[in-house]
């Protein structure tokens, strides 16, 4: 728990609720409720393990802050999150109903332990350490099975380095909501792709073979997407999406958008994660990702 001031206000809630949601107790030490709730508010605090900053503010000396947030009656809490307002109450609520508030906005403790895991598997894949990687995602998609971002990153990882059955394995609890989850649909056409050249004995005398139906028809969409397919199974990705624009570029609608949704797909396989930033800033785009989606618009609106 801090005493909050004006003089650390920024730094303390707006700042610190960018990373953590930051529940701030408006208090005076006449009130008699305050001396009630303040106590549970600490304890909570422990509780939940750095799942929320509790952090409280004297309405009484710091009249400003009081004002900035039209309280009325004390004590009354606000919680905030990426430097706004979210939710808050007023009056001595039991534990029970400030858990049950709580609960609605902070992350659980699995999903704060996945997040963990999600930032040491990145640091370990920008040092080369693929296992560790590894590891620490199967961590997180432990601890929040609903992390689909975490399930992707392991996915698309088990996928690089070749593993294709244990990536399978690690797909299978989220395939059923593959068509209503994009990255997750995204993944699948990657596998998709990878098991239709499973079985193909000499890739380059397979490619041979689809260029030369490409030569004879231009418009032989099914080799072209063929082509595609064998590309995107050995993560010849630019090349791929270039078969692709071929397509788009004769019959924007083939088979049902399947040259526009699998050009999108790649695109979400090879997108790199994207750092945090605060509220309203945009993180910056990978080039070859935003070189290949401003291909498309310009094929697709055309």
């Amino acid at each position: 728990m801090i005493d909050v001031t004006i003089a650390n206000f920024e730094a303390e809630v707006i700042e610190a609720s960018m990373q953590t949601p930051v529940l701030v107790d408006f208090w005076a030490p006449w009130c008699g409720p305050c001396k009630v709730i303040g106590p549970i508010l600490e304890k909570l605090e422990t509780e939940y393990a750095g799942r929320f900053k509790l952090v409280k503010i004297d309405s009484d000396q710091e009249q400003q802050l009081a004002q900035a947030f039209g309280i009325r009656s004390i004590p009354t809490c606000v919680l905030l999150k990426n430097g706004q307002p979210v939710d808050g109450f007023m009056g001595a609520l039991p534990e029970g109903q400030i858990k049950a508030f709580l609960d609605k906005h902070v992350p659980s403790a699995g999903e704060v332990e996945a997040e963990a895991d999600e930032a040491a598997a990145h640091e370990a894949l920008a040092d080369g350490d693929m296992e560790g990687a590894i590891e620490r995602l199967r961590q997180a998609v432990q601890a929040a099975p609903d992390n689909d971002d975490a399930r992707f990153d392991l996915v698309k990882l088990l996928l690089e380095l070749g593993e294709d059955d244990e990536a399978k394995v690690a797909f299978a609890p989220v395939i059923a909501k593959a068509g209503a989850v994009r990255r997750l649909d995204s993944l699948k056409r990657w596998m998709d792709a990878r098991d239709a050249q499973a079985n193909v004995a000499d890739p380059e005398a397979r490619m041979a073979e689809l260029d030369a139906a490409i030569a004879a028809n231009k418009r032989n969409f099914d080799a072209r997407f063929a082509r595609a397919q064998l590309l995107m199974a050995y993560n010849q990705w630019t090349a791929a999406m270039d078969e692709l624009l071929e397509i788009l570029m004769r019959d924007k609608a083939w088979s049902e958008d399947l040259a526009r949704k699998t050009y999108i797909a790649i695109l979400d396989v090879i997108e790199p994660p994207k750092p945090k930033v605060a509220e309203g800033q945009v993180p910056p785009e990978d080039p070859v990702v935003a070189t290949y989606r401003r291909r498309l618009s310009s094929v697709v609106l055309s």
